[in-house]
C-alpha cells in the first residue's frame, strides 16, 4: 500500500519545488544597461545613451565616480559630454564608508533616470558598494526603470562575476593583456550582478584580451563571456543585446569537451565565436 503514496507524493515534491523556485525569481527589469568598452565616447554614442534613458523634464542623472582615483575630475568630464546632449540636471554623489547610509542621496539615487559609473577601477568600485544600501539602490532604480551605465571599470561592475584585472598564475604583475590561457589564471570579485550570466570584459580589441576572455569562459562555462570595444557600447534590455558604436563586441560562448591537463592549460574543441558591429543584435542565455 505504501507504493501507491510515493507518485503522488513526488508530484506534491516538483509542484512545491517548482513553486518556490518561481518565487525566488526575481521581475524582470524594467530598466536597461548601456555598457560603454572605455576609451573615447563619440557624441553620437553619447546621443544614444541619453536615447535610451529616455528622460522627461524632471528626469535627472546621478553619476557615480567611486571607481576613479580623481573622482571629481572623472564627474566633470562626463557631465560635459553629457551636458551637450542633454539640458537634465547631473549630480554627483561619491560614495564612501561616512554616506553609504545617507538617506538622502540614496532615495535621490533611488530615484534616478540615469545612473552612470565611471571608469577607473572596478575593485575600488565594490569595496565602497557591496553589501550597502547603495547597491540596493543601483538595483532597485533598475528595477523601477532607470538606465545603468558604466564605461571601463564602470562596464565589468555590471555583471555578476566581474574580472579584477590580476592574473593569478606565474608572474602575476598587472598587464593589460593575459600572456597565457591556464585554468585558474583569472581574479573574479562579486559584482553587482545587474547581469547575472553574461562576464564583461572591456577595452576588448584595443588590448587584445582575447586569453583573458577565454579564460573567464573556461572558469564559468555556463556564461557567455562578452567583450566590448573602445568607444562601442552594448545596450541590454533584459536578455537582448544591441550594439552601439564604432568598433566591435564579441561573444564566446558553449565551450565544447573542455579539458584542463595536468599543468593547467585549457584545451577544448570548440566554442560558439560571434563578432558584432553597430546595430548589431543578439541574445543573452
Amino acid at each position: 500500500m505504501k507504493f501507491l503514496f510515493i507518485k503522488p507524493l513526488l508530484a506534491c515534491v516538483w509542484v512545491l519545488t517548482s513553486l518556490l523556485a518561481i518565487a525566488q525569481q526575481r521581475p524582470a527589469a524594467k530598466g536597461s544597461l548601456f555598457i560603454i568598452g572605455g576609451g573615447d565616447k563619440s557624441p553620437e554614442l553619447i546621443q544614444e545613451l541619453i536615447k535610451t534613458a529616455d528622460m522627461k523634464a524632471k528626469d535627472y542623472v546621478v553619476v557615480l565616480p567611486m571607481s576613479s582615483g580623481f573622482p571629481e575630475r572623472s564627474f566633470e568630464a562626463i557631465q560635459q559630454e553629457l551636458s551637450v546632449a542633454t539640458h537634465n540636471h547631473i549630480a554627483c554623489f561619491n560614495f564612501d564608508a561616512s554616506t553609504v547610509n545617507d538617506r538622502k542621496w540614496l532615495d535621490s539615487l533611488t530615484g534616478a533616470r540615469l545612473i552612470y559609473i565611471t571608469g577607473g577601477d572596478q575593485n575600488r568600485f565594490m569595496k565602497v558598494v557591496l553589501n550597502t544600501p547603495v547597491y540596493k539602490a543601483i538595483h532597485q532604480a533598475y528595477q523601477n526603470g532607470a538606465t545603468v551605465a558604466g564605461t571601463s571599470a564602470g562596464a565589468a561592475v555590471m555583471s555578476k562575476y566581474m574580472i579584477t584585472g590580476e592574473q593569478l598564475l606565474g608572474d602575476t604583475a598587472y598587464k593589460a593583456t593575459f600572456d597565457q590561457l591556464r585554468f585558474g589564471n583569472v581574479e573574479f570579485q562579486e559584482g553587482l550582478g545587474l547581469l547575472d550570466s553574461v562576464i564583461i570584459d572591456q577595452h576588448f580589441v584595443k588590448r587584445s584580451r582575447y586569453n583573458r576572455l577565454i579564460s573567464a569562459l573556461a572558469a564559468h562555462p555556463g556564461f557567455d563571456c562578452i567583450g566590448i570595444d573602445e568607444g562601442t557600447a552594448i545596450i541590454v534590455k533584459q536578455k537582448k543585446i544591441r550594439v552601439a558604436g564604432e568598433s566591435q563586441v564579441l561573444r564566446i560562448a558553449n565551450p565544447l569537451k573542455l579539458k584542463v591537463t595536468k599543468s593547467q592549460h585549457l584545451k577544448m574543441e570548440g566554442l560558439q565565436f560571434s563578432l558584432y558591429t553597430e546595430g548589431d543584435t543578439f541574445y543573452t542565455k
